[in-house]
């Protein structure tokens, strides 16, 4: 759970860091922080699903 935990963090740092630097604003790097995460978490379970086909 530490380590599920790190990586969140991890995440959530760099996607807030990267919209912060293109943007300059703290609101867009802060709900980017937000929605990208959740974004990539259904793309990453639906790549899990059509990987799992193909290994099949």
């Amino acid at each position: 759970m530490a380590k599920t935990g790190s990586f969140a963090v991890l995440h959530f740092s760099v996607a807030f860091s990267v919209a912060y630097l293109l943007t300059g604003d703290w609101l867009v790097g802060g709900m980017m922080a937000l929605i990208e995460p959740m974004i990539n978490t259904v793309a990453f379970y639906f790549h899990e699903q059509a990987w799992s086909r193909q290994a099949a």
